[in-house]
């Protein structure tokens, strides 16, 4: 019997595992405990039939052919729009442009946006919790430009010291603010209508990182307010190579191709070219047309569960977690203490074996988790830490899951210590 008593299973448990195929996948007769899918999800039947379905009967090139089966694939990759349009709840689908994930949805905005309204003396603010793609972008785009990035800190915990946003906004003048709805690594949850309000009167535009959030929590771009929103397809049940980034098409209208070439344009001399309408001004060449319909299966099939039963399972497997990690000798769990909103990310070290080694002697027992520095080398400095291992749970995840991870953690201490 465990030390540790969850909460009995709630209503709003969800019972998907059946849905995803690689999930009865079986090594040497060790059932498979996924706890990776802040790195990538896996995909349900309904994603991965979408997509076979795109290749064998409706496979063509989009928005340029007069036959049949381009037709319908134009067809399903706008009704992919205009599902992310409202999984987002965002007014138009002329504000849902697809990229090929988060990292390039932000340097959409860096390049495009920040090329256009960014100079000396302006100043970017991130937070000390980014991933290296909301970080990266802003350095460089500070570099070009002869700006300033500015961080707001985080303590111990991970938690954000909004109100330093003021003091960072005074050392020039504030043109944005980039911050990850929840954090990669440590699972921080950003209270990010208090920081879009803050901003906005100190007269920046808004970008939110919500790689995290948009496979986890319900999102609602207006509810949000920002300006920016960023997410990827393949850590919320679809395929890689896909992503969004959705704008406020006021913006939007006024900014810069991104990237030049075919479908973007709309008429081109020898010597002057005309863009085309939104989205497809930042949509050049070919798109990811499979992987677009993939996410768009993907959106429906997260809605039909409902986004808040999501939310709600993954919150109950989350306290289920750290539970059970604090009977482990040696154990520390770092993020939001017990009480402070927390996503279902969780990096923790052991006082006897390094994550790189947790992580392989976990594999051993079917369980997969990362280890490393989860793309935020200076927070891991910041908090003492080379790297560590992370688990992290989803929709498909269980408290089995969870046991087998305790007891392979077990394990390595029994060898290790």
């Amino acid at each position: 019997m465990n030390a540790f008593s969850p909460a009995a299973r709630p209503d709003h448990s969800l019972d998907v595992v059946g849905d995803f195929p690689i999930l009865a996948t079986r090594t040497d007769g060790t059932r498979l405990a996924y706890l990776d899918s802040a790195a990538s999800s896996q995909k349900p039947h309904a994603v991965l039939d979408a997509m076979q379905d795109t290749y064998e009967h409706a496979y063509a090139n989009v928005h340029r052919g007069v036959y049949g089966i381009a037709v319908e694939a134009t067809a399903r990759f706008e009704a992919a729009r205009e599902s992310v349009r409202s999984f987002i709840g965002a007014s138009s689908p002329r504000e849902v442009i697809f990229t090929r994930g988060t990292t390039e949805a932000i340097n959409l905005v860096a390049y495009s946006w920040g090329g256009a309204n960014v100079g000396p003396g302006d100043v970017i603010v991130c937070s000390e919790l980014e991933h290296h793609s909301n970080l990266v972008p802003w350095q460089q785009l500070a570099l070009r430009a002869g700006a300033t990035l500015r961080f707001l800190p985080v303590d111990e915990h991970g938690v954000m010291d909004i109100d330093a946003l003021d003091d960072l906004a005074a050392s020039g003048n504030l043109k944005l603010v980039a911050i990850a709805h929840v954090s990669n690594t440590l699972g921080t949850v950003a209270p990010i209508r208090d920081i879009v309000d803050r901003a906005h009167a100190l007269g920046a535009v808004v970008l939110v990182d919500g790689a995290q959030s948009a496979p986890h929590r319900p999102v609602d771009v207006a509810a949000l307010g920002c300006d920016f929103y960023a997410f990827s397809g393949h850590k919320m049940c679809g395929p890689s190579g896909i992503g969004v980034l959705w704008g406020r098409e006021s913006i939007l209208a006024q900014m810069p191709p991104f990237q030049f070439g075919g479908e973007m344009i709309s008429r081109v001399d020898y010597d002057a070219t005309t863009f085309n309408d939104l989205p497809w001004k930042f949509e050049a060449g070919t798109p990811s047309i499979v992987e677009a319909i993939g996410l768009g299966a993907a959106v429906r099939y997260l809605d039909a569960l409902g986004m808040e039963r999501i939310a709600a399972h993954d919150h109950w497997l989350t306290d289920y977690a750290v539970g059970r990690m604090s009977e482990v000798p040696g154990l520390s769990l770092h993020g939001p203490v017990a009480g402070e909103e927390r996503g279902g990310v969780l990096s923790f070290t052991l006082d006897c074996a390094h994550p790189h080694d947790i992580a392989t002697l976990l594999d051993s027992h079917g369980v997969c988790v990362r280890a490393g520095n989860h793309c935020t080398q200076p927070l891991l400095r910041k908090m003492g830490l080379h790297a560590t291992a992370r688990a992290s749970v989803y929709l498909y995840n269980t408290t089995e899951d969870i046991d087998q991870l305790i007891t392979a953690i077990l394990d390595v201490r029994r060898i290790f210590a």
